[in-house]
């Protein structure tokens, strides 16, 4: 169970203001951007009809409510360079420290890559190797700055209750050093071992990457590709349960007053599982998923999107359905259409 005292108090901590530096986002920022790409990204549409059954000491009768769809912005997730310098700003001020203390306190001893060097391109400096397109970075998955707000949104019956918390962290790749760094057990699953499983793009024809090893490290020449990979892998493990990992799963509230039917887990290069809104280095408007095929394009997907200090930030839209209780048991639901389109 979470710790409702830890959320109070995190809540409370992201009240103060706080200054941004050259390559940084703010919580105003990431709130003023989603609310530019709500029309694009959030699809909401009336999508069925809910029965239920109320009862009274006297007499039961059946209601109904109407039931909807859209997306909604779960989570940010940011993908940088150094320990503890995740681009959010309140967010870097208020667990930077933590994750840097816990990262080199507890595993800088076990771990054959530096703790305070991440981040960094390889350049062959073991063994005369040259891996020069071999990149760590520190990946976290925050609830988004709205999630909550969605909860007292949900009360008009027209928006569904988001399964995360805002502020929320539930994943630092800082406090997941072992996995995240050393790959275990994640080099040891089947995807990561053969080619073409769970690659992010077309395989074989093009990829950027495979979401298997779920590790900070990817082989990728264009930088803001291999954000995107860690981006993505950090997406797969907060929205599925039992993973190798130190995070927690973003999951269905069981006081929700509505009836919701959840996104599920986040699967790569399908949008009616969730989708990307790129927030850090270019604000974009739009939702997408990553895999674009970019080979018959000059600049490629990455042309504009790379931010000179490393740092990158999305949002995560992921698609629900809803409808509002209107009575003690809930009988069955009926679509008229099939959601997400």
């Amino acid at each position: 169970m979470r710790n409702v005292i830890l959320r109070r108090w995190i809540l409370l901590i992201l009240c103060i203001p706080l200054g941004g530096n050259a390559g940084s986002i703010s919580t105003t920022d990431i709130v003023s951007q989603t609310t530019s790409a709500a029309l694009s990204c959030m699809r909401w549409m009336p999508v069925g009809i809910c029965f239920w059954l109320r009862c009274s000491y006297f007499e039961c009768s059946v209601e109904t409510s109407i039931k909807v769809g859209h997306y909604q912005p779960d989570a940010v997730v940011s993908s940088y360079n150094e320990l503890g310098g995740n681009p959010w700003t309140e967010i870097r001020s208020l667990l930077g420290a933590a994750q840097q203390s816990a990262a080199n306190g507890l595993l800088s001893s076990l771990l054959s890559v530096p703790i305070d060097s991440a981040g960094n391109r390889t350049e062959g400096s073991y063994g005369n190797r040259d891996h020069r397109n071999l990149i760590f970075r520190e990946t976290d998955v925050i609830g988004h700055p709205l999630g909550s707000l969605s909860g007292v949104l949900a009360g008009t019956g027209y928006l569904c209750e988001s399964e995360s918390t805002s502020f929320y962290p539930y994943f630092l790749s800082g406090l997941d050093a072992l996995s995240w760094r050393m790959e275990i057990p994640e080099m040891f699953y089947t995807a990561s071992l053969i080619p073409g499983l769970r690659e992010i793009g077309d395989w074989p024809s093009q990829t950027w990457g495979g979401v298997y090893p779920r590790t900070g490290w990817t082989t990728q020449a264009e930088e803001p590709k291999a954000a995107a990979i860690n981006a993505q892998r950090a997406g797969d493990i907060v929205t599925r349960d039992n993973q190798p990992h130190i995070y927690e799963q973003i999951e269905p509230s069981s006081s929700s007053d509505q009836r919701v039917w959840s996104p599920g887990a986040l699967k790569e290069h399908d949008p009616t599982t969730g989708e990307w809104q790129m927030l850090l280095p270019k604000a974009e408007s739009s939702c997408a998923v990553f895999g674009t095929n970019d080979l018959a394009s000059a600049n490629g997907w990455g042309g504009g999107r790379v931010d000179a200090g490393g740092d990158y930030a999305w949002n995560l839209w992921r698609p629900y359905q809803c409808c509002e209780r209107e009575g003690q048991f809930f009988l069955i639901d009926i679509n008229w259409i099939d959601y997400p389109p």
